[in-house]
């Protein structure tokens, strides 16, 4: 059985890392998506809501596991004897970054491999950040997570996150006209 960890932090997941994570169960007998307790970063999210709103927006992918960790991934992957890692790539900047770990995590262990996928076109300028900074100003996230996701965002932030139209009045500020 091929397995892969698909790992991260997912605060909050992405359509982008759905996308991922579909195109991984294709290719693998079964994908670990591994929730990392974002060390060095403030999450918005729990780590169990993290895994909470990945088993949802996963839920019908029958060979997606969602699981959390702590430590060292290649020791995480090794337990869950998986012999894959497997990381998106949106842009040439995260390839720096991911090269460099793929080269840490082989060194710790030569029998678990690195595979890149690049993320869909439609997804190559989302991240993350940058969905929880567009809904902390009040921005529309619809189309760019899960459902799932979106209820969290809307649970945390409370009342500044609405939809917006794009198209609104010269000079108005934003990104568009606000939705009531």
């Amino acid at each position: 059985m091929r397995r892969a960890i698909y790992p991260g932090s997912f605060d909050p997941v992405t359509n982008g890392h759905l996308d991922v994570i579909q195109r991984a169960a294709s290719v693998f007998d079964e994908v670990i998506v591994a929730v990392a307790p974002s060390v060095g970063k403030e999450p918005l999210f729990t780590l169990e809501e993290r895994v909470e709103m990945l088993c949802e927006a996963c839920g019908s992918m029958s060979n997606v596991r969602i699981d959390s960790f702590s430590g060292l991934l290649v020791r995480y992957a090794a337990a869950q004897q998986a012999s894959v890692i497997v990381k998106g790539l949106r842009a040439l900047s995260d390839f720096e970054f991911e090269f460099e770990m793929a080269l840490m995590n082989r060194r710790q262990d030569e029998g678990i491999e690195t595979v890149f996928m690049m993320t869909n076109a439609e997804y190559s300028y989302l991240s993350s950040s940058i969905v929880k900074e567009v809904a902390a100003l009040g921005g529309s996230v619809e189309g760019l997570v899960p459902k799932i996701a979106e209820g969290y965002l809307k649970q945390k932030l409370g009342s500044s996150l609405c939809t917006y139209e794009v198209g609104g009045p010269a000079g108005q500020s934003g990104l568009g006209r606000r939705s009531e």
